[in-house]
């Protein structure tokens, strides 16, 4: 069985044309950037209001946190496994319809002065559980909606518009949140949710889904497959170990990070609302060069220089002092090279990974990425609560912040770091999983 790295290329130099002309597309991308812009603003709102109106302490932040990523450690395999079988985007439609109701419930709740610590675990954990399903389904729709040699000009445009989300949602989030009230916040999400419901369950376009064979799989043997595909690849088996070194890390950091800017640095909401922010211009920035520096540099050498760059730019945060103009600008010029960079990591590596496995695996092998990756996250935004308590912020930053860099190292020291100038090939299935599973059209 080939791996990545000694299969046939596929060149990615030729721009595909008539991509933007789709109105198919289109309608995805809309629906898939007004998700991304209510989760961003829910993300931002759901802790910062817990921060500065319920007065929650790090353990509890923590716990917050950790409860809104758990579903993707219980939930991510299993979702893989049943939206491999499922039309993609009914699965979409189905979970933008169920956040805009939670939180539209918990704007409701709020108005009646019912929003609370208990409230708001309740509301994170279920938008946390729905957006598994969604983030599942968006990464396999892709592949369905367009063809294979469009995959990084496709990516590139939805990791855009994640980009546009990171820029409106922190601000919007913040801003809501210290001007006006956290129902006030989290209605403006809802009613992105409800847009993006709209605009997917317009596409009319035939969707190719995998079809049972006459003998169905179960979900655990479907699971399996999925895991074994990944850890027998060696480009998704360092995904896998990188995204787990970088998701527990990365949660620890923004535990203590969101803690350190109103309380050690005594930053305003609106204004840490603005430095995160920062995030969204650099990821723009990122998505663009997404589309260009691979095919120029190869694959290996962007992915690899990029996450060092990104990671270690959260090195500076621990020695900024105060509310000064100067540390407002360095926390802007760090998220910005952490969201250009970030963002040429997570585009570059989903059109790796959409390239080498085939259309019945798609699910399950986002799906396994995001276990492995986003399930290490929970503990990390616990320990991160932890050794805020008994470390003191700037230690805690600063520590969590050093190990964000195991996540390069472990790429460079992979044979992902060789691949070169053009993507890889689609792996073949085993035996025994392309058995399980045929090819059918459905509308």
């Amino acid at each position: 069985m080939p791996s990545p790295s000694s299969a046939v290329p596929v060149s990615v130099r030729r721009v595909p044309r008539g991509l933007w002309r789709d109105r198919e597309f289109r309608r995805f991308w809309v629906g898939q950037t007004a998700s991304q812009l209510g989760e961003q603003t829910a993300l931002t709102v759901l802790p910062l209001f817990a921060v500065l109106t319920l007065h929650a302490g790090a353990g509890q932040l923590g716990l917050l946190r950790a409860v809104g990523q758990a579903p993707v450690l219980f939930l991510s395999l299993f979702v893989g496994a049943w939206v491999d079988g499922w039309r993609t985007r009914t699965v979409m439609v189905v979970t933008d319809a169920g956040r805009t109701l939670v939180l539209g419930a918990t704007a409701a709740a709020g108005l009646l002065g019912l929003f609370g610590l208990p409230a708001l675990f309740v509301a994170t954990f279920a938008v946390g559980a729905l957006s598994v399903f969604f983030d599942v389904a968006y990464q396999a729709s892709l592949v369905r909606l367009v063809e294979r040699d469009q995959l990084l000009q496709g990516n590139s445009a939805l990791e855009g518009s994640r980009s546009a989300a990171q820029i409106g949602g922190p601000a919007l989030g913040g801003a809501l949140v210290s001007l006006l009230s956290a129902p006030v916040a989290a209605a403006s999400g809802a009613s992105f949710f409800a847009l993006s419901f709209l605009s997917i369950r317009r596409i009319t376009r035939t969707e190719p889904v995998p079809e049972r064979s006459a003998r169905p799989s179960r979900v655990g043997r479907r699971i399996r497959e999925g895991l074994r595909f990944v850890t027998g690849d060696p480009s998704l088996r360092t995904v896998c170990l990188a995204s787990a070194a970088f998701q527990f890390s990365f949660a620890a950091v923004m535990t203590v990070y969101l803690l350190h800017l109103p309380r050690g640095l005594h930053l305003s909401g609106t204004t840490v609302g603005l430095t995160l922010a920062a995030t969204g211009p650099g990821a723009l920035l990122g998505s663009m060069l997404a589309a260009r520096l691979p095919g120029r540099f190869g694959y290996g050498v962007v992915l690899v220089t990029a996450a060092a760059l990104g990671d270690g730019a959260f090195l500076c945060v621990p020695a900024l002092h105060g509310s000064s103009v100067a540390t407002v600008s360095v926390l802007l010029a760090v998220n910005f090279v952490f969201g250009a960079a970030g963002q040429l990591v997570n585009v570059t590596v989903m059109a790796v990974r959409q390239a080498v496995t085939p259309d019945g695996m798609q699910g399950r092998v986002a799906a396994t990425i995001t276990f492995v990756g986003m399930g290490t996250a929970p503990l990390g935004s616990l320990l991160g609560g932890l050794l805020a308590t008994e470390w003191g912020l700037r230690t805690s930053l600063l520590v969590a912040a050093a190990a964000m860099m195991a996540s390069p190292v472990v790429m460079a020291l992979s044979p992902l770091a060789r691949l070169g100038r053009a993507l890889p090939s689609v792996r073949a299935l085993p035996s025994a999983a392309a058995s399980s599973w045929t090819t059918r059209t459905g509308s």
